[in-house]
C-alpha cells in the first residue's frame, strides 16, 4: 500500500473515532514472549516459565487484530529477539505482519543481543539511563553490551525508550543528551515507571517531581533535542487528570489473553499511568498540532 493509501486510512479511522464514536485500535501490542535474557527491576512481565508463542498462534494474534482495525504492530516480549519457531525467528514475523496488510512493524529490545540484521521498519532499544543508573535496574555488563550492539547497528531507524522512576530520574537530561549526540539513534521516548504489582517501589508518587521532571523534557525538546514525545502529551502527563483513549492500542499478552485496551485498567492503575502515549493519544483527539506532528513523524 502507497503513503497515500495509509492517509486516507489514517483520516477515516480518525473521523470515525472523533465524530461517530467507534472505539476500535490502531496499533496493536504483541508479546510473543515473556522469555527474556535479563531480570530488570521494574518488569512485571518476566516469568521463570516462560510462554513462547508458536507462529501459527502470532500468525493468529496478527490476522486477530487486522480485523479489529490495528495497522501498526510492537512485537514485545520479554526479548523478542530470543524467540524463534523452527526456521522461524521475528524477522519473519515482521515479514508475515507486511502480508496481512500491516503498515509497518516495530520491535522493542534490551539490546542485548545484535540487531542489525533487524527487518521491522523502526526499532526501539529500551535504556534506562546511563551507565550504573541503566546497570542498577537492568544488571552489570548490560550497559556496556547495550553500547556494543548500537555502535554495531546499521538500520536506519533506531530510538531509545527511557522509563523513568526512583532509581534513574535525576539522570533524564544526561541520556536524553545522549540520544541527541549518538549518530545511531534517531529519538528518545520517555515514559513513566507504572507501578504494576510488585513494582510499586519504583514508583515516583511526589507528582511535584514528576511535573518537574516533565518540564526539564519539554525545555530540551524546546532547544532541540530528538524528544520524541508531543509537549501537549507532556503537559497532560504532569497531574494525569485527563480522558484516557487507551483502546487505541489493542494489547495480546503472551500468555494469549487478548485486551481491546491497556490492561492497566484492568489492573486499576490508569490514576497512576506512566504511559506518555496516553497523554499523545487525548492531545490528537484534542487537535493539538504538534501531537499531529510528533504522530506522524513516528508512523509516517
Amino acid at each position: 500500500m502507497s503513503k497515500l493509501s495509509h492517509l486516507i486510512y489514517l483520516f477515516f479511522w480518525f473521523v470515525r473515532a472523533k465524530f461517530l464514536g467507534r472505539k476500535a485500535p490502531l496499533q496493536t501490542i504483541l508479546f510473543i514472549s515473556d522469555e527474556c535474557n535479563l531480570r530488570c527491576r521494574h518488569c512485571h512481565v518476566y516469568n521463570d516459565t516462560p510462554h513462547i508463542k508458536t507462529y501459527s498462534q502470532i500468525e493468529a494474534d496478527l490476522r486477530y487484530s487486522y480485523q479489529l482495525g490495528a495497522r501498526f504492530v510492537d512485537f514485545e516480549g520479554g526479548e523478542p529477539f530470543l524467540w524463534s519457531d523452527g526456521n522461524f525467528t521475528v524477522n519473519d514475523l515482521c515479514i508475515l505482519a507486511k502480508s496481512i496488510g500491516f503498515f509497518s512493524t516495530t520491535i522493542t529490545t534490551n539490546a542485548q543481543m545484535p540487531f542489525s540484521h533487524c527487518k521491522a521498519d523502526s526499532i526501539w532499544v529500551s535504556m534506562d539511563g546511563l551507565e550504573e543508573f541503566h546497570e542498577t535496574i537492568r544488571g552489570k555488563g548490560t550497559f556496556e553490551k547495550l553500547l556494543e550492539n548500537l555502535n554495531a547497528c546499521d538500520h536506519p531507524h533506531v530510538s531509545i525508550n527511557m522509563v523513568i522512576n526512583k532509581l534513574n530520574y535525576t539522570n533524564v537530561e544526561q541520556t536524553i543528551h545522549f540520544a541527541k549526540n549518538h549518530p545511531h539513534i534517531e529519538k528518545i521516548s520517555l515514559n513513566f515507571h507504572t507501578p504494576y504489582h510488585g513494582t510499586e517501589d519504583l514508583f515516583i508518587d511526589d507528582w511535584n517531581l514528576r511535573a518537574q521532571i516533565i518540564d526539564k523534557i519539554i525545555s530540551l525538546k524546546k532547544s532541540g533535542f530528538p524528544v520524541m514525545n508531543s509537549i501537549s502529551g507532556l503537559k497532560l502527563m504532569k497531574t494525569n487528570q485527563f480522558k484516557k483513549q487507551c483502546w487505541v492500542s489493542n494489547f495480546i499478552l503472551s500468555d494469549g489473553s487478548r485486551y481491546k485496551e491497556c490492561p492497566g485498567k484492568t489492573a486499576n492503575i490508569c490514576d497512576k499511568c506512566g504511559y506518555c502515549m496516553a497523554g499523545e493519544m487525548h492531545s490528537v483527539f484534542a487537535f493539538k498540532p504538534d501531537t499531529l506532528k510528533a504522530g506522524f513523524a513516528l508512523r509516517g
